[in-house]
């Protein structure tokens, strides 16, 4: 079976990605830009910046240890292709993805905010052949659900809305599992893609943590905590937007 090669000079990077994939137990080799490539290869991993120095049919270029394990493994596993690449997506501040290839469970992570899940879908869909794709998202969180809608809007054949009532589970993982059962669930399909629109509690409630995050110094405008709730801008730009205002 063919192993993972690791290229990277970023040290924090590689000690990251040899620790988990010694926890999985996968097999690996460490290998410098100039070293020819063992034929036990099958998959080079390094981070975005340093992609382009590595001339190899098979490389994953992601700053994130765990997704590039991940998507490396599944191009390791190749050849099976898919009728059906299902995308469960439990929205929230972190969302939690996971995705089924013909009902089996082939990928799941969280990841740190929603326009990420865009990113994510683009390696998964990438590393894994099928021939249509349909995401599957809870209704609840409907800010944040909006805005993963509308990072993926272009990038899948379907997207439905799932009641995720029952979907919570008291669990390590309680957005993957969530994300797991979304994926099995039946909804609603969208036929239009959905505005942003941060109700005035979530706008206040943003400026509640712009004020911890400020340490009290300031409290950012209704219009910058839109501005943050939309994805537009992340809360430490609005705290420095409205830091300059206030020292002029």
């Amino acid at each position: 079976m063919k192993i993972i090669g690791i290229m990277t000079e970023d040290f924090r990077f590689f000690h990251q990605l040899v620790l988990q994939l010694k926890e999985r137990g996968e097999p690996f080799i460490s290998l410098g830009f100039t070293d020819m490539i063992p034929s036990a290869v099958g998959v080079i991993i390094t981070t975005e910046a340093e992609s382009k120095k590595i001339s190899f049919p098979a490389v994953v270029a992601n700053d994130d240890p765990g997704v590039a394990i991940d998507i490396a493994l599944g191009k390791l596993k190749g050849g099976e292709e898919f009728e059906t690449l299902v995308i469960g997506i439990d929205p929230g501040s972190r969302p939690g993805i996971a995705v089924l290839g013909d009902r089996k469970l082939i990928f799941a992570e969280t990841v740190q905010y929603p326009e990420q899940v865009a990113e994510i879908l683009d390696h998964v869909m990438a590393c894994y052949p099928h021939s249509h794709s349909l995401v599957k998202i809870g209704h609840g969180d409907k800010t944040n659900r909006n805005r993963v809608i509308r990072a993926i809007w272009q990038k899948v054949d379907e997207i439905q809305v799932v009641d995720e009532s029952n979907t919570t589970k008291r669990t390590e993982s309680p957005d993957v599992d969530a994300a797991v059962a979304i994926a099995f669930s039946s909804g609603k399909t969208l036929f239009e893609m959905p505005e942003v629109a941060p109700t005035t509690g979530e706008i206040r409630d943003i400026q509640r943590l712009s004020r911890i995050h400020s340490q009290g110094r300031v409290t950012i405008s209704a219009d910058l905590a839109q501005a943050v709730a939309k994805g537009e801008m992340t809360l430490s730009e609005a705290v420095e937007v409205q830091s300059r205002k206030l020292s002029h």
